[in-house]
């Protein structure tokens, strides 16, 4: 097979949430244990930090990651889902794995994997930390894939465990409140493992206490002591953090709710300086070579990691931005974002997927925009006519378009030099978009 048909393979042959749903998700870590033996417990091999949350993970996964760059770290990086390339999942210094590794593990491993009918994140991860193992990485930021406790990522001891916040999504697997989601977060806490907790809310901070008492666990609150004090947009799209220990730091990744991504950033680097992973303490990164290193790393993250899809920035005029919210957590922050653009118009291609709340999304979105509803390529996105029949209940108008090429293309066609394009509701929708619109 070549890379493109072991793609094809693993994304067909191998149960998958992101393509399926419910059908492609499967619980318990028997089959990761079992790979994990397989390959010689690769994850042994090298520390680690374990991202988990309900929004905000992969921006802080990114993040850390560009620092770690920045100090001098070969660091890996696992997360998504991909929106352009399958090997976007799993990078080291920045760069993908070749597409060469990806076809010879497949044809190297399956005799073993085929018979455990594993599932694609269960083949992914193992993927990833053999990858890992044989770059020799210094340390890899591990994103969960859904929940925590019974996820296949689920089997490393960290050097700190992370996770940005909790609201509604996946309850199907989850739970259908705050304080069980904020359970199945909390299972990546290990024994005596420090934890940092980005949000929290009065739900959820008895869960996160009590598993980290049980465990012995320290535990830091971020919004307790907040680091990040304000933000300020910059005309090119990034941010101006406005920090209590490092003064004013310049982020090259746009959207406000970046804000709260970064102060549990700087919380993780505290607990890593503790440790001894960066420097004695904190305030040792507070001086000038030091200061350097971070400024850099948040400056390019991008650059770093190649993270798309959190407000980009495509094209100036018009404006047009895309971005990966796909749930009312994700939303309340962008609706706020969107409201602060100042266009002649506002055109919004818009797509979701059959899992999601979709009309409480659809009751933060802009009234005033003109809408492009859109379907993604993917078995879980909702029909284009329906999310068109659902907006209308809100307010919201516009026409249905198969495909988002089509309904990207029809905006720009509407669009003066003065508008605001804007394209999401779903990471599928943005991938499609970034795959097949640039």
């Amino acid at each position: 097979m070549n890379y493109q048909e072991t793609c094809d393979y693993l994304f067909n042959q191998m149960p998958m949430f992101e393509r399926q749903g419910a059908d492609g998700y499967k619980e318990g870590l028997g089959n990761t244990l079992a790979l994990d033996e397989h390959f010689g417990h690769p994850h042994q091999s090298f520390a680690t930090i374990h991202v988990a949350g309900t929004n905000g993970k992969g921006s802080v996964s990114h993040t850390l990651a560009s620092i770690l760059q920045e100090c001098g770290y070969r660091v890996g990086l696992y997360t998504s889902p991909h929106l352009v390339d399958f090997r976007e999942r799993i990078r080291v210094n920045g760069k993908p794995l070749s597409e060469d590794y990806v076809v010879n593990f497949v044809q190297q491993e399956r005799s073993f994997f085929e018979p455990l009918h594993p599932s694609f994140f269960e083949v992914t991860t193992a993927m990833a930390f053999k990858y890992f193992k044989d770059r020799r990485v210094d340390i890899a930021v591990v994103e969960v894939g859904l929940g925590g406790r019974l996820d296949c990522t689920n089997i490393i001891t960290p050097l700190v465990s992370v996770i940005t916040n909790i609201s509604f999504d996946h309850t199907q697997f989850l739970g259908d409140t705050l304080a069980k989601i904020a359970a199945e977060k909390a299972g990546i806490i290990k024994r005596g493992v420090p934890v940092v907790i980005g949000e929290n809310n009065d739900e959820t901070r008895p869960v996160f206490e009590a598993k980290a008492r049980e465990l012995e666990a320290p535990i830091v609150f971020a919004e307790d002591a907040p680091q990040v004090m304000g933000i300020e947009l910059q005309p090119e799209g990034g941010l101006l953090y406005h920090t209590t220990t490092f003064g004013d730091l310049t982020g090259d990744l746009g959207g406000i709710y970046q804000q709260k991504n970064l102060n549990t950033v700087l919380f993780v680097l505290h607990e890593l300086a503790r440790q001894g992973y960066l420097y004695e303490s904190i305030s040792e990164m507070s001086k000038a070579k030091n200061l350097y290193e971070l400024q850099e790393g948040i400056a390019h993250v991008k650059e770093n990691t190649g993270l798309m899809g959190r407000w980009q920035v495509i094209n100036k005029n018009p404006r047009v931005v895309c971005d990966t919210a796909h749930n009312v957590g994700g939303w309340q922050y962008l609706s706020r974002q969107l409201s602060m653009v100042d266009c002649q118009q506002m055109h919004i291609v818009f797509g979701m997927v059959d899992d999601k709340d979709v009309e409480g999304v659809m009751q933060l979105l802009p009234k005033q925009a003109i809408y492009y509803f859109t379907k993604a390529d993917s078995h879980r996105a909702l029909s284009e006519d329906v999310v068109k029949t659902l907006a209308a209940k809100h307010g919201l108008q516009g026409d249905s378009y198969p495909t988002v090429h089509e309904a990207y293309s029809a905006a720009m066609r509407a669009a003066s030099r003065n508008s605001f394009v804007f394209i999401g509701g779903s990471s599928y929708v943005v991938g499609d978009f970034l795959k097949k619109c640039l």
